[in-house]
């Protein structure tokens, strides 16, 4: 179920600002019935009209991105900034990326115009795997990590277990390359978390979301999800949690 406006907006007739004035004037009728609130939510199955056309729903798509850094996970952005839908100029559905990396984030981004998948993916009651890697300024104490993996206190709250791993250091440098796993979706989550624990994050990529990663892309380019991964990733959100 997703809010009718964004179903509007997604539909490519109005940007979700308009959708909702549009509801507002009473334009918008669904399963024959006029809709003047914003909170309404509807189902692939409600017949919608707008002005008295109905709604043409687009055929799901899923996409991976292999997004790389300097780039907005967005649709589009005010300051005239690259967006992750600048890589699919030729895709015709309106799609959208399912949750987001930071701008100095690189790694595997999923996109789609499926609100209901992406709403399963999103929620962080279905913990969604998700692996990062991060060059690290200075090299962590075991200590430290292991505070990391029993979850650390951030302003928003503390994070949850992470399974988290030195892959490599260097003394010369004092940097280091460290794997951590986690399910939630907090914002600058990660980068937050080595913070909490003394070291500023020098570079971050995600190699991994649930059992997908970036085999045979190079930064910058994308491939559609298989219908056996799209059906992996719907079982996953719907009947069972993460494990480590």
């Amino acid at each position: 179920m997703e809010r009718l406006q964004k179903v509007i907006a997604h539909a490519g007739i109005a940007s979700r600002r308009k959708a909702e004035e549009l509801i507002k004037e009473g334009r918008v009728t669904v399963n024959g019935k006029t809709v003047r609130e914003l909170g309404v939510k509807v189902s692939s199955s409600d017949r919608i009209e707008v002005n008295g056309v109905q709604l043409e729903s687009e055929e799901p798509v899923y996409f991976l991105l292999y997004k790389p850094r300097g780039v907005i996970s967005a649709v589009k952005d005010d300051k005239g900034r690259k967006v992750v839908t600048d890589f699919f100029t030729e895709v015709e559905e309106r799609i959208y990326p399912i949750g987001r990396l930071d701008y100095d984030t690189s790694g595997l981004l999923l996109l789609t115009n499926d609100g209901d998948f992406a709403n399963k993916l999103m929620h962080p009651k279905y913990e969604i795997n998700k692996t990062y890697v991060a060059k690290l300024k200075g090299i962590p104490l075991k200590e430290n990590l292991k505070k990391l993996e029993r979850g650390v206190r951030l302003e928003d709250g503390k994070t949850a277990p992470a399974k988290v791993k030195l892959l490599s250091l260097d003394k010369k440098k004092q940097t280091s390359i460290v794997q951590i796993t986690i399910h939630e979706g907090r914002n600058r989550q990660v980068r937050r978390m080595f913070e909490a624990i003394g070291h500023e994050v020098l570079k971050l990529k995600r190699e991994e979301y649930a059992f997908l990663n970036l085999a045979g892309l190079k930064t910058g380019e994308k491939r559609e999800l298989t219908p056996h991964e799209v059906k992996r990733l719907r079982a996953l959100a719907e009947h069972g949690k993460a494990a480590f």
